[in-house]
């Protein structure tokens, strides 16, 4: 899959009305866009509106939701209700896909069937444990401000990883995920240990 076919599917479910649910707009979606529901939660995270008290929490509560079916090696997204009925007006919907369109061009230009075993099974689940583990950390980090942008921006690596399918971006998002780790561990170490 390409990221431009990602752009072409939300094309797609932008023409099933003129609001669409949510669960029409992962129906038109291949399994393994399924990195864009963990990235798009992530990157909301890392502006202003992560700064807001309850909000990093609640997208980590989103992204583990998708995380586990990853790890879980689902085949089909499982949504809950309050989710999928959530709708999008179709004119917004072609904007993003407007939008996205030169990234998902450049993307697909530069990205992609490299180190492809950094991206078959079982790397992507091994990826959603890591996210999993990252969205553990997200609630506890709220305390220090704007703390949960370096988990947010490390789950946003792995959903890109997922996205474009390239065992680059996904090594990369490894490292981040490491250096994470320890950025976290000096910043919140002297808080959890004095």
């Amino acid at each position: 899959m390409k990221a431009t076919d990602i752009v072409d599917a939300i094309r797609d479910a932008a023409r099933d009305g003129d609001c669409v649910r949510v669960a029409q707009i992962v129906n038109h979606f291949d399994r393994r866009s399924i990195g864009a529901f963990i990235m798009v939660p992530a990157l909301v995270e890392l502006t202003p509106i992560g700064g807001v008290p309850g909000v990093p929490t609640i997208l980590a509560v989103i992204i583990a939701l998708f995380a586990a079916q990853i790890a879980l090696g689902r085949e089909d997204l499982w949504l809950p209700g309050f989710l999928e009925n959530r709708t999008v007006s179709s004119s917004k919907l072609d904007g993003a896909a407007d939008r996205l369109e030169p990234v998902a061009r450049w993307a697909d230009r530069h990205f992609g069937r490299h180190l492809v075993f950094f991206v078959h099974p079982p790397a992507p689940q091994a990826a959603a444990v890591a996210i999993l583990f990252l969205c553990l950390l997200v609630p506890p980090l709220e305390l220090i401000p704007f703390a949960s942008s370096l988990p947010a921006a490390t789950i946003a690596a792995f959903g890109l990883a997922l996205v474009l399918r390239d065992g680059r971006v996904m090594l990369a998002a490894w490292i981040v995920f490491a250096l994470a780790l320890w950025g976290l561990w000096e910043i919140a170490g002297p808080y959890l240990f004095g």
